[in-house]
C-alpha cells in the first residue's frame, strides 16, 4: 500500500505599479484596466510568480530564478502563465491538493473578479476551483502596498506523493 506524503510550500512576491508604463495590471491571469501595471521584466502577476515560489520551495528547481529570466530575456516571453506551467513540469510525482493566496494591496477592487481569478488559478494547475482558496486585505494601509503603491501575494501550497 503507498502512504501519502504531504508538503507543504510557501511563496510571496511583489511589484510596485508603474505608472508611466502603458497597459493594464495582470493579477492571476486575469486584466484589471483600471489599475497600472505592475513594474516588472514581465507582466509582473504577483499571484503566478507567488505560486512558482510555493513550487520551487518544494521542488527546489529556480523557476523565477533561472527559468523564467531565460524565457523572459532570451525569448521574450512575459507571459507569467507560462512560467507556472514550466513550474508545474517540476512537480514530478508531487500533486497539488491545495492552493490558498493572500493579496494586499489597495488597489484594484479584486473581490469583483476573485472568482474569474480562482478559475483563472485552477485552470492553469488543472485543479477544481474549490481547491484554490483567496483573500485580499489592504492591510489598514500600514505597509505601502495597502497604501496603493503597489501588491504583495503571499501563497502556500499543500502537495501530496504517494510512497
Amino acid at each position: 500500500m503507498k502512504h501519502p506524503i504531504f508538503k507543504t510550500g510557501i511563496g510571496q512576491d511583489s511589484h510596485r505599479f508603474d505608472e508611466k508604463k502603458k497597459g493594464d495590471c495582470v493579477v492571476a491571469g486575469v486584466v484589471f484596466e483600471d489599475t497600472p501595471p505592475l513594474d516588472a521584466d514581465s507582466d509582473g502577476d504577483v499571484a503566478f510568480h507567488a505560486i512558482c515560489n510555493a513550487i520551487t520551495s518544494i521542488t527546489h528547481e529556480p523557476i523565477l530564478g533561472k527559468i523564467a529570466i531565460d524565457l523572459c530575456h532570451k525569448k521574450n516571453i512575459r507571459d507569467s502563465r507560462i512560467y507556472l506551467e514550466k513550474a508545474l513540469l517540476s512537480l514530478g510525482n508531487h500533486e497539488i491538493v491545495n492552493v490558498a493566496i493572500s493579496i494586499e494591496g489597495k488597489r484594484p477592487m479584486f473581490q469583483k473578479k476573485a472568482r474569474e481569478m480562482r478559475q483563472s488559478i485552477a485552470d492553469v494547475l488543472k485543479l477544481n476551483i474549490d481547491q484554490i482558496g483567496m483573500t485580499f486585505t489592504t492591510g489598514d494601509a500600514l505597509t505601502s502596498f495597502g497604501r496603493g503603491e503597489g501588491l504583495q501575494c503571499f501563497c502556500t501550497i499543500m502537495m501530496m506523493t504517494r510512497l
